[in-house]
């Protein structure tokens, strides 16, 4: 079902035009050099538009290119051919106005989960009251205001990575970038994370392209499902509107029959790739 729901496909890329896309691939190709000479392209001609407060959820077959993407948005991947746009403008060498959170953790072993917050705000030059001050507040927010002083061999897998999303957030950016960032974790302490997501993001949405292996995940949270094919040179196959009503539960919308209709429209495109994907790649 290659290019199912084309037509919404066509039309959502029009509707984020340059000047509105947060973020835009345009024939984005990248490519890597691998031992001997051989040259690897892992994607190519991907386009790909998110607008600003939109929620993009990307799914693929392992080795897709799922990562290499958001690599290539947050400005730590050259393409080899085509162009990355931040909000009009072409991406500079890093994308200052990206958050990034990664599958594993990235927080300071020696530092209390108060002080791996208000760390994030030393570029910006904020004074270490301040940034302590409002790292409280965020860790607040994301429900560990009694867990101020634990190092991180002190908390949980859900309780690291609730740090490490406060440590995205309070810089602001205007741009989330979400590498599998709940993989680790089992499936009730991922439902907990993902509605924490959801309600952090709709209290001042961002544009957000969010990884993940996991469909039913992708579905709950996104308002569109973008599906790459199965690697090397992998593409965009399919891009899926997700009709479902915000706020949203993620327990509980996976009861409703529009999710169960949109899980099979979705893997029907899905399956092939993987099927690809396990047999070594593009026919």
């Amino acid at each position: 079902m290659e290019g199912s729901r084309q037509g919404s496909s066509e039309a959502a890329s029009a509707a984020a035009t340059p000047l509105q896309a947060a973020v835009r691939l345009d024939a984005v190709s990248i490519a890597f050099t691998l031992k001997g000479g051989k040259r690897y392209v892992a994607v190519e001609g991907i386009d790909l538009a998110v607008r600003p407060g939109e929620f993009v959820a990307v799914v693929g077959p392992t080795g897709s290119g799922k990562s290499t993407i958001l690599n290539a948005a947050a400005g730590l991947l050259k393409p080899a051919a085509g162009r990355v746009e931040i909000f009009g403008q072409p991406l500079p060498r890093l994308n200052a106005r990206a958050g990034y959170l990664f599958q594993a953790d990235a927080l300071m072993p020696w530092k209390t989960a108060l002080d791996n917050v208000a760390v994030a705000l030393e570029p910006q030059g904020v004074r270490r009251a301040e940034a302590r001050e409002r790292a409280r507040a965020w860790l607040g927010r994301v429900g560990l205001a009694t867990f101020t002083d634990r190092y991180p061999h002190m908390l949980s897998g859900g309780q690291r990575k609730r740090v490490a999303l406060a440590q995205m957030l309070i810089r602001d950016p205007e741009i989330l970038l979400m590498d599998e960032p709940f993989g680790p974790l089992d499936a009730q302490t991922r439902q907990i994370m993902g509605n924490l997501l959801l309600d952090l993001w709709a209290q001042n949405r961002k544009a957000v392209i969010f990884v993940t292996h996991d469909l039913e995940e992708a579905i709950a949270l996104s308002d569109r499902v973008v599906v790459l094919s199965a690697g090397p040179a992998a593409r965009v196959v399919g891009d899926f509107p997700v009709p479902l009503d915000r706020p949203r539960d993620i327990s509980e919308i996976r009861l409703e029959s529009r999710f169960h209709d949109l899980y099979r429209e979705i893997w029907s495109c899905l399956r092939v790739e993987v099927s690809r994907a396990y047999a070594g790649g593009p026919a």
